[in-house]
């Protein structure tokens, strides 16, 4: 008996090292879905560490894309049938971008007649990049005021930006002198520049143009 309790022990170690080791993300989860057991894959894929997913509901943290897909799940393991189940789920990812793929969860006892974990491993198969995030009220800019930055960018007076604006000398001053306001420019070098930072005008571009506004 102590043979075997030992060799079940060294399995056990075993199969945790290569659970651990899988690329694949891979969680073990109770029958109602929450996190028994969780890889760094896994973890990873939720920004976090795999003792912090433990009690999770591994549906909080991947969404079906499809609810009637989890409620047809959920009828089958009350039945305690142990087929495979596929459910196509989002997330957000560390780094904001929206991720799509498939859950797989396979019922796993030691007899038939126990209530089965479930052994769920994530494929991811795409992701969206995230939205940009809104320019607050003080960065934004009217379509005239970026095309004032735009040429002061490529070296324009004011007298030549009133003419390209259909503004006068005043009326262009009065933008800029808004401008340096809000943003706390102290010179037009110092405007231009926070234009580009705040993606007000397109980097790499000449001659300067205003970005596609929001």
């Amino acid at each position: 008996m102590d043979q075997d309790r030992q060799e079940a022990v060294t399995w056990r170690n075993r199969a945790l090292l290569l659970f651990d080791r899988v690329a694949m993300p891979v969680a073990v989860c109770d029958v109602y879905g929450a996190v028994l057991l969780a890889n760094p894959a896994m973890a990873a894929e939720c920004g976090t560490t795999p003792g912090r997913l433990r009690g999770r509901d591994v549906l909080d943290l991947f969404s079906p894309r499809e609810a009637t897909q989890v409620e047809r799940i959920a009828q089958a393991l009350r039945l305690r049938h142990r087929s495979r189940y596929q459910v196509s789920v989002r997330w957000r990812a560390p780094g904001g971008a929206e991720r799509y793929g498939e859950l797989t969860a396979d019922p796993v006892s030691d007899t038939v007649e126990d209530t089965p974990a479930l052994l769920v491993m994530l494929r991811v198969e795409g992701e969206r990049a995230p939205s940009p995030a809104p320019r607050a009220e003080q960065d934004r800019v009217t379509p005239v005021e970026a095309r004032i930055l735009a040429l002061l960018a490529a070296g324009a007076t004011t007298a030549r930006a009133a003419r390209e604006t259909g503004l006068t000398t005043d009326g262009v001053t009065y933008h800029l002198r808004r401008l340096s306001a809000r943003w706390h420019a102290a010179n037009r070098t110092e405007l231009v520049a926070r234009a580009y930072a705040l993606g007000v005008l397109t980097p790499g571009v000449w001659p300067p143009e205003a970005a596609a506004a929001e």
